[in-house]
């Protein structure tokens, strides 16, 4: 399956901030979609993207004076994309080894979908068994 297929399925909506957002709000909206990543853009470009992750660190790190920072001091800047035509298996190996569970994925520096580790463990239980229920059918038909 590609990524293409998968955003098909699943929507194109992304999330966004400013970088100019406060942490608090970034936080508060995160927890409202109830999603674990924003992509952060500034004049439809991608400058980072903030996740649960980076929100626990800047507060571990800077204690709640870190909430009225803007999202640009506490974001990951080295932003790792993935493209609509790469496969899932590849996104998922990229993702292990990023120890990252968030891609924005972009069409000709076009930000058009994300995709989360879930949504790839998702799609690949689901190919997985309808590879099985193929098979089963196959033998049964003998």
């Amino acid at each position: 399956m590609l990524v293409s297929q998968l955003l098909k399925s699943k929507g194109e909506a992304v999330f966004t901030a400013s970088p100019h957002e406060t942490l608090q709000g970034a936080a508060t909206m995160l927890h409202a979609r109830r999603v674990g990543a924003m992509v952060v853009t500034e004049n439809d470009k991608v400058v980072g993207i903030l996740s649960e992750r980076d929100v626990v660190r800047a507060v571990s790190e800077r204690g709640g004076a870190a909430l009225a920072r803007p999202i640009s001091e506490i974001m990951s800047r080295d932003v790792i994309f993935a493209e609509p035509k790469e496969s899932l298996d590849v996104l998922l190996e990229r993702m292990t080894d990023r120890r990252i569970r968030h891609l924005p994925v972009c069409v000709d520096g076009r930000l058009v979908g994300i995709v989360s580790i879930g949504d790839l463990v998702k799609a690949k239980i689901a190919e997985t068994e309808a590879e099985a229920q193929n098979l089963k059918a196959y033998i049964a038909a003998g």
